[in-house]
């Protein structure tokens, strides 16, 4: 019996790192350009959508994409807590308080989109309170382990640690295992910070993946990636299906398999 071997964990190549300021700028110019085109994605029913940002970046940094989906109809919001540096205690308890807030403001179960790290955060807020939360969308996130597959591993250490205070009292660990909810992990094979083999999760009855054409900075404007969102979030809660792109839409997803 032949055994399959899996590849050793490792970043990106510098040359997609290096290519990607200028990829996302591409990108997020597409954003605007099609932003009026964007109002015809699907209609949500108003649920709370908790957007997290990516290691070092801001609420700023989602804007875009929270604008889009509050005009879709949702009840879009930041998280408020500044720069996605530290990951301590408090942090992971004031996310927790953004996940039950906008649960009781909006008297029902809340999606999570997290983008790069910010996806980490929102599968292991999914696994401390599932009752509170419907699904979880990540982009571009480093969903294992082995910190070895991304490039911003040093500096997150060297900021954090080898073993922040969550991972210390049992937190953050087994980040391959999907929440209790329905996950989608949206990546992109020339993602310049997280190799995408480390976004890849599990096939599941609840979990799914979906590769798109994007830069990792860009992920979070990428007009393709808005498509795949609307349409996971537009789900009839507790009737959740795989994303299958169709139409003239399936042209603009890769059909490549993830292994």
């Amino acid at each position: 019996m032949r055994t399959t071997v899996a590849p050793e964990a490792r970043p990106p190549s510098r040359l997609l790192t290096l290519a990607e300021p200028p990829r996302a700028l591409v990108e997020l110019a597409s954003f605007f350009a099609l932003r009026p085109a964007m109002n015809l994605l699907p209609r949500g029913d108003g649920h709370g959508v908790l957007v997290l940002p990516g290691f070092m970046a801001s609420d700023g940094s989602t804007r875009p994409m929270r604008s889009l989906l509050t005009g879709l109809g949702y009840e879009a919001e930041g998280w408020n807590l500044g720069r996605n540096v530290r990951v301590d205690n408090d942090r992971v308890d004031a996310m927790a308080r953004c996940v039950t807030a906008l649960h009781q403001r909006t008297d029902r179960k809340i999606s999570i989109i997290g983008w790069s790290l910010g996806g980490v955060f929102a599968r292991e807020l999914a696994k401390m309170m599932p009752d509170k939360v419907r699904q979880v969308i990540s982009l571009g996130s480093p969903i294992s382990d082995d910190r070895n597959h991304t490039n911003a591993r040093h500096l997150f250490e060297w900021l954090n640690g080898k073993d922040p205070e969550p991972v210390k009292q049992g937190q953050f660990t087994g980040l391959d295992v999907a929440p209790p909810v329905p996950t989608t992990s949206i990546l992109t094979k020339s993602d310049g910070v997280v190799a995408w083999r480390g976004s890849v999760q599990q096939p599941g009855d609840q979990t799914e993946n979906i590769e798109v054409h994007a830069s990792h900075c860009g992920l979070g404007v990428n007009p393709t990636v808005m498509l795949a969102i609307a349409d996971r979030l537009a789900q009839i809660e507790g009737n959740w299906k795989p994303f299958e792109a169709k139409g003239f839409a399936s042209a603009l997803f890769p059909r490549s398999r993830l292994h």
